[in-house]
């Protein structure tokens, strides 16, 4: 006999999952690529990372490309990490936005987050405080698009607490820019303020559906 605590729990996950669809269909797309990666060679990854990467070079010649291909792969290889971030941060976002808000956002963040930071990085490489070979560097990830939501998402916390979170986040991102400042330290902090920025897409958004109202909605 099946017990009914773990059929309850199994679920109530899947109503979770089926509550923010374009969450997990990323987070698939990364499980495969992630696994992808495992099966290269050292010097393969680079090579075949670095043609997805969202560095001067490739902006220049192939922009939409490798601004959509840079989304789908996590430089390192770990891939659970994210199925919690994804999990806590983008999930909660789609649920309480809707998916086509939720991907303006991410898009907004990724996209300009990743062309401003790497106009930065232009400007040090002609001002001579980074090297020349700064412009194929290795760019790829979803921390923008990641920073850009966690943003969002202060909207979505009462007071006082929304205080306390935006404080947290602000600090998360603020401190690395302060004491590395790198171009992804800028990326990261422009995403935070873009996502801040999508306040609009906000408005009227009321409380996060419950995932058991999707699980059991009667069919039309």
């Amino acid at each position: 006999m099946r017990n009914s605590g773990e059929g309850g729990g199994a679920g109530r996950a899947w109503a979770y999952v089926r509550s923010a669809p374009g969450t997990y269909v990323w987070l698939g797309i990364l499980f495969v690529t992630t696994v992808a990666l495992h099966h290269m060679s050292p010097e393969f990854e680079a090579d075949f990372l670095r043609q997805r990467s969202t560095n001067i070079h490739e902006l220049s010649n192939n922009p939409v490309r490798v601004l959509i291909a840079s989304a789908m792969w996590i430089d390192g290889g770990f891939w659970w990490p994210y199925v919690v971030l994804y999990s806590v941060f983008h999930a909660q976002a789609e649920r309480w936005l809707g998916t086509p808000r939720w991907l303006v956002v991410c898009g907004a963040a990724h996209v300009l987050a990743t062309l401003i930071s790497e106009g930065a990085l232009l400007k040090a490489v002609r001002d001579g405080m980074a090297p020349a070979s700064a412009v194929d560097t290795l760019d790829v990830g979803v921390s923008y698009a990641l920073a850009g939501v966690v943003a969002v998402l202060t909207y979505r916390i009462a007071s006082p607490w929304r205080c306390l979170y935006l404080a947290c986040v602000a600090g998360v991102y603020t401190v690395p820019l302060v004491t590395g400042r790198t171009f992804t330290d800028v990326g990261h902090f422009v995403a935070v303020l873009i996502g801040l920025a999508c306040y609009p897409l906000v408005r009227g958004r009321g409380k996060v559906r419950d995932p058991k109202e999707t699980a059991v909605a009667p069919r039309g």
